[in-house]
């Protein structure tokens, strides 16, 4: 389906809040487009929209969209959401922000990151090696990137970055040259089913890597290691620390401040070793991320001293890993995990690094759904923690019942992943516990999606 936008028409944006939506209407905005939108209530990303004079309505209300000409939706908008009711009423085109997005993106040499997991910050390692080679992409975002201080940017060339959602099968709607594949792991099986499912899904990401472009596959991840064995598109390379992979990690080592490594090269047109690779992040998942961004760069020619300045002065992503600030020598974080394969990646990331510190995780489970189908996993994924603050389920509107007491969930994690576990009411009841326990060799990380990073910055304000 072709769309053919007048720089007459108004488009407007239902849920234009959340970070993928105001990513795609800033970049819409520079591109010459009127847009305005709708959310439900006031956030950071709403606040970016004005500062660039976008119109948001803050409710949904088929009087906002009298004049709009094109509706766009996210995935969390509901088929009963007034102003989709309205909009289906008037005959007025509807588009899933997937489809947008691979329209505007069409226009480009794109670059498309998916994945489970890492989206985000590959995506924006890639942007920093880009930028550092001076190509000034057009980079759409899940996370606010610090070098921008946003999630969007309106490039000058024909390059465009693009994280891509898996979540809703979306992914499959953007057209790319090249791809980045991070992994494939049991999430949104709300919209998947089964893992099966999902597997399907990739294969047919894979399967459209073009003739002209290249796919780059992490060859550390089972899944997608399976996934490439039913490939008949053989156009990608891989990364990753295995031996078979096309761009092989080495050498790793780890401070709190930096992680170094090298590369060993083997590709048909070139076999060498890229050394002294250092990146201000702590993990093997985000070296695994940071490869990724190499073998891509790499390959489509930059110079490998562009490709170490972007990774050196990597400025990072909001919320990954992100230290907020320090009280009595402990340190405060905030992370968007809340998976269980992201809580264990982070975890053992800080394990590595912070010796002789008791890690004290404070962790709010995002979504009634995903408790249910990963319960056992969640139960693991905390065995490089010391202690666990568990808060309530940050429920994203979800009405469904839990089927087992959460006081049996903290049970299970304590017994499967061997920790000290307290239970959280509320913020205040966190507050309390924090300022009773703030001595010792300690480094507290909150995780998860929902309202636990406010939770975690206000902390500050009761010392």
């Amino acid at each position: 389906m072709k769309i053919d936008l007048g720089k007459n028409e108004l488009i407007h944006f239902v849920g234009i809040g959340g970070i993928g939506m105001s990513g795609l209407a800033l970049i819409m905005k520079g591109l010459g487009y009127k847009v305005q939108g709708s959310d439900i209530a006031y956030n950071r990303n709403i606040g970016k929209l004005n500062e660039k004079k976008i119109k948001v309505f803050l409710n949904h209300k088929k009087e906002n969209i009298k004049k709009t000409t094109v509706l766009v939706i996210s995935s969390a908008i509901k088929k009963n959401n007034p102003e989709l009711v309205e909009a289906i009423k008037n005959n007025l085109p509807v588009y899933t922000r997937g489809d947008m997005l691979g329209h505007i993106v069409s226009f480009m040499r794109n670059v498309v990151v998916t994945g489970s997991h890492g989206k985000t910050t590959t995506t924006s390692l890639v942007s920093s090696i880009f930028t550092a080679a001076k190509l000034d992409p057009t980079i759409i975002n899940g996370g606010v990137l610090n070098l921008f201080g946003s999630s969007a940017k309106l490039g000058k060339s024909n390059w465009c970055v693009t994280e891509s959602d898996e979540s809703d099968g979306s992914f499959l709607k953007i057209p790319f040259t090249y791809s980045i594949s991070t992994n494939l792991d049991s999430e949104h099986l709300d919209f998947y089913k089964n893992i099966d499912n999902l597997k399907k899904y990739f294969l047919k990401f894979i399967e459209k890597i073009p003739s002209v472009g290249k796919g780059f596959i992490c060859n550390d991840d089972q899944n997608l290691k399976q996934v490439l064995n039913k490939s008949k598109n053989k156009n990608f390379y891989t990364y990753g620390k295995s031996k078979k992979s096309n761009f092989q990690i080495i050498n790793i080592k780890q401070t709190t401040k930096f992680s170094s490594f090298d590369i060993k090269i083997n590709i048909p047109s070139k076999k060498k070793i890229i050394k002294g690779i250092k990146i201000p992040m702590i993990g093997v998942h985000n070296i695994q991320n940071a490869t990724a961004a190499v073998s891509l760069a790499f390959t489509i020619g930059l110079p490998e001293k562009y490709i170490k300045l972007g990774l050196y002065n990597f400025k990072g992503v909001q919320r990954r890993f992100s230290h907020l600030f320090d009280h009595n020598k402990i340190s405060f974080y905030d992370d968007y995990a809340h998976h269980p394969t992201e809580i264990s990646s982070v975890l053992t990331g800080v394990k590595k690094v912070y010796k002789n510190q008791e890690i004290v995780c404070v962790f709010q489970p995002h979504r009634i759904s995903r408790v249910i189908n990963l319960k056992r996993e969640f139960s693991k994924c905390f065995k490089m923690a010391d202690t666990v603050l568990l808060c309530p389920i940050y429920t994203a509107n979800e009405k469904l019942r839990l089927n087992f007491s959460y006081r049996s969930f903290a049970k299970l994690i304590i017994k499967n992943s061997n920790v000290k576990l307290i239970l959280v009411d509320n913020e205040s009841q966190l507050q309390r516990f924090i300022k009773q326990n703030v001595f010792g060799r300690k480094i507290y990380i909150g995780m998860g999606a929902g309202s636990i990073s406010n939770w975690m910055k206000n902390l500050k304000n009761i010392f």
